[in-house]
């Protein structure tokens, strides 16, 4: 009897490559194959802890869509009193000792304002605070990442933990991998800002959003000068939609790396990666050999 045969997306590979995590391609293959994930640690003899924190990076490049409870978010956040803050700092808790931490990490002592925003992180979002002082640690690079003297404020750290609740990122394993990812993408946006020769100045929310959108579609730092000197060249300076029509279409025909895009309108049609594949099968293709060579080390990783 003929064995199944196990197609995975082409564009699904690429990101896990670009992760670097053994654990995770082996436990993404096992997925894959049909299996559940509460066996994995038996299958894969792995400890459950680096199956968990294998998982976490897995939803996190969007490979692993598995339902995960959410903490419970009311329709209005309550208004927290002075007693309040009180009564939650005098009982000795994680959340007293969150709040030396946090203080420790601005610099400052917090007021009674900021208090009741930090209470609402634990009590209202449901973050353990271990989660939110990864989350407080990750504010803070990210402000020095932009080139921001000073500490990020309550305010600005309430605005991502609500997106690290919504996205269900409340343990330390998926804050880990989520920080991590971040990081490096905003160091991969600096330098392609410095490619673009945007230098001394921060950019705008638009030209980040078109760097990061290109970074996400497989691009590196090569194949988006190619297309910002044909973009130059074409109208005379930096012109972001006409910029994004380039790599869209460099995107849409699987032309990724300059290599590809320079030898990839003059290849023998017999020869040539396919630019179009049927319904159904969307962001499939055969891997290079650089590629299936990366795969094949993060699965001896193991």
């Amino acid at each position: 009897m003929e064995e199944a045969m196990l197609s995975l997306p082409l564009s699904e590979v690429r990101r896990l490559l670009g992760a670097a995590s053994g654990d995770a391609a082996l436990l993404y293959l096992y997925l894959r194959a049909g299996a559940a994930p509460d066996g994995a640690a038996e299958a894969l003899h792995l400890p459950v802890h680096r199956v968990d924190a294998a998982l976490a990076s897995l939803r996190q490049l969007g490979l692993w869509e598995a339902e995960k409870a959410r903490p419970i978010v009311r329709s209005q956040p309550p208004t927290y009193s002075e007693a309040d803050v009180l009564r939650a700092t005098e009982r000795g808790n994680d959340f007293s000792l969150l709040v030396g931490e946090t203080q420790r990490r601005l610099g400052r002592v917090l007021s009674t304002e900021e208090l009741k925003i930090l209470l609402s992180m634990t009590d209202y979002l449901g973050l353990p605070a271990e989660v939110i002082g990864v989350l407080i640690t990750y504010c803070i690079q990210r402000s020095r990442a932009r080139g921001q003297t000073r500490a990020p404020s309550l305010r600005t750290i309430e605005k991502e933990a609500y997106r690290w609740a919504d996205e269900g990122i409340d343990t330390l394993e998926e804050a880990a991998f989520y920080t991590q990812n971040q990081l490096q993408r905003q160091t991969e946006v600096r330098r392609i800002q410095a490619r673009l020769q945007l230098t001394g100045r921060r950019l705008t929310a638009a030209e980040e959003r078109y760097i990061r959108a290109w970074l996400d579609w497989g691009f590196g730092e090569e194949a988006i000068a190619m297309a910002y000197e044909r973009t130059c060249l074409n109208t005379g300076g930096m012109k972001w939609p006409y910029c994004n029509s380039i790599l869209r279409s460099w995107h849409e025909q699987g032309l990724h790396t300059a290599e590809e895009i320079e030898t990839g309108d003059v290849r023998p049609a017999a020869v040539a990666r396919p630019r179009r594949v049927p319904a159904g099968s969307a962001g499939q293709g055969e891997l290079d050999d650089l590629e299936r060579d990366a795969l094949n080390r993060l699965l001896r990783q193991k």
